[in-house]
């Protein structure tokens, strides 16, 4: 009964359910309660325009995991014109808000969408068949078990070469300071929420971040970074650290 339960918790419905209601029509309020997305978003474009830059005169493809309303996918298609991305989102509430903002990107052949989980996305893809995944604030989301299965895709999917790029949430090591910057963080919530008057919205982010917090999704630098390696990733590298928030590439 135990192994029937895991195996329904890894299809991804439980990340889809967090984003389906009032967080996914109200994602814009992410700026407000965390200005650092904005930076992270920047971070992952400009890593994925410096592995542009190093294969110059090539159509490059990317893999986008948790594509959301389009913020990450518009900053990287902003960021090099050689790339071609496939986003994948399975919450239709933030990918059809993806699909109005980047229609003139969808015209031209730049942005593919795939609306099934992540797991399940990848799966359907070749081997060796992508230059880069990039990704901001989604792998976070997964269950642990769950994630260990998407990571070992990625690696797969991923050509020779490749690179994975991950802006998101990786916990600190030590445990009693990265719990002083999560209550920080949730103060944060409070006063920037109370000031437009979104208590419902406050509310639901509140519940979201103990999720993210929960021991079977938090992503603790250091394990994470193992995870990597044991899925066969070479150069991994964690940078641009702020609070709780940082940028990790790695080839494949």
């Amino acid at each position: 009964m135990q192994a029937k339960k895991e195996r329904k918790d890894m299809n991804g419905s439980q990340y889809d359910a967090m984003f389906s209601g009032v967080i996914g029509q109200e994602y814009q309020t992410l700026k407000l309660i965390c200005p650092l997305a904005t930076q992270m978003n920047h971070l992952v474009s400009i890593a994925v325009a410096e592995y542009a830059n190093s294969h110059p005169a090539q159509a490059l493809s990317v893999l986008e995991l948790g594509g959301g309303t389009g913020i990450t996918t518009l900053s990287i298609l902003l960021a090099a014109d050689s790339v071609n991305i496939v986003s994948v989102d399975s919450e239709p509430t933030m990918q059809n808000q993806a699909k109005q903002s980047l229609k003139q990107w969808v015209e031209q052949g730049r942005v593919t969408f795939d609306g099934r989980d992540a797991l399940s996305a990848l799966k359907s893809m070749a081997t060796d068949s992508m230059d880069i995944m990039a990704s901001a604030y989604t792998l976070h989301n997964f269950l642990d078990i769950y994630r260990v299965e998407v990571i070992r895709e990625i690696y797969r999917v991923l050509k020779p070469g490749g690179q994975f790029i991950n802006g998101d949430r990786y916990a600190l090591d030590d445990i009693s300071v990265h719990t002083r910057t999560v209550q920080n963080e949730i103060a944060g919530f409070f006063k920037a929420l109370i000031a437009v008057n979104k208590l419902d919205v406050l509310k639901h982010w509140i519940v979201h971040l103990v999720a993210d917090e929960s021991e079977n999704h938090v992503m603790r630098e250091s394990f994470s970074l193992q995870q990597l390696e044991q899925a066969g990733f070479k150069e991994i590298k964690l940078s641009n650290r702020s609070e709780v928030n940082a940028l990790v590439t790695a080839l494949k």
